[in-house]
């Protein structure tokens, strides 16, 4: 589930090991160039955390964020 935090969308993903990790933000990476809307991630191993904000919009959660976290839902769903 994503959570609203610091004007922000927040969200841990965990999978079993690195390269599906990887993998995960490679499929997330195609589809945020699309959206051009890039969000802030960290990886270490087998977790990836990702914030979404909207920096044209005084860094604060937009539609445009919504919609990307829905995207990205899909990929795990």
């Amino acid at each position: 589930m994503w959570t609203e935090e610091n004007n922000s969308l927040k969200k841990t993903f965990t999978f079993k090991d690195f390269s599906q990790a990887f993998a995960f933000m490679t499929r997330v990476a195609l589809i945020a160039e699309k959206m051009d809307h890039h969000p802030y991630w960290v990886n270490v191993y087998n977790r990836v955390e990702i914030t979404l904000n909207t920096h044209s919009a005084g860094d604060t959660v937009t539609e445009k964020d919504h919609k990307l976290a829905a995207e990205i839902d899909k990929l795990i769903a």
